[in-house]
């Protein structure tokens, strides 16, 4: 029995976070030293922005965004789309390779010069994202006469 077996939930699970977040920054690591990248800029940036968003994507932590895991964030942004269409998307991002989408292909994908669903999906979240923030501090106080 694994050490890791004896962990009980919450824990459990942040330790298999720690244990993909090594192997993630290695493979930025990876992108970082591959001649082809050096010419983007804020790579580093880039790249751990990237970490952190695949990170949220892959829910159960085994590594990959699976077909699931896709359609959940989906419908968190309102998008929700057909089993077809979610395979789909999937193909297009592993190339047909996979039924899952590895952090490689997600890094690729974003850092190339085509066009993905994925692109669209994280610029709707954050379009999202900063039409929740609200105004910081207590509501302004209003008088009885303020009232309707």
């Amino acid at each position: 029995m694994s050490s890791q077996q004896n962990l009980q939930g919450g824990k459990a699970f942040g330790v298999l976070k720690a244990q993909q977040e090594e192997v993630l920054d290695s493979l930025n690591k990876e992108f970082l030293d591959d001649p082809k990248y050096s010419t983007d800029e804020d790579l580093p940036e880039k790249l751990e922005a990237f970490k952190k968003k695949y990170m949220e994507f892959d829910l159960n932590g085994e590594g990959d965004i699976d077909i699931m895991a896709l359609k959940r964030m989906l419908e968190k942004l309102g998008a929700a789309k057909t089993h077809l269409e979610l395979k789909k998307m999937i193909t297009e991002v592993t190339g047909g390779l996979g039924e899952t989408i590895g952090y490689r292909d997600f890094v690729r994908m974003m850092l190339g010069k085509r066009s993905a669903i994925f692109k669209l999906i994280l610029m709707y979240e954050d379009k999202a994202k900063e039409k929740e923030e609200k105004p910081a501090g207590p509501p302004a106080k209003r008088a009885i006469a303020d009232l309707p």
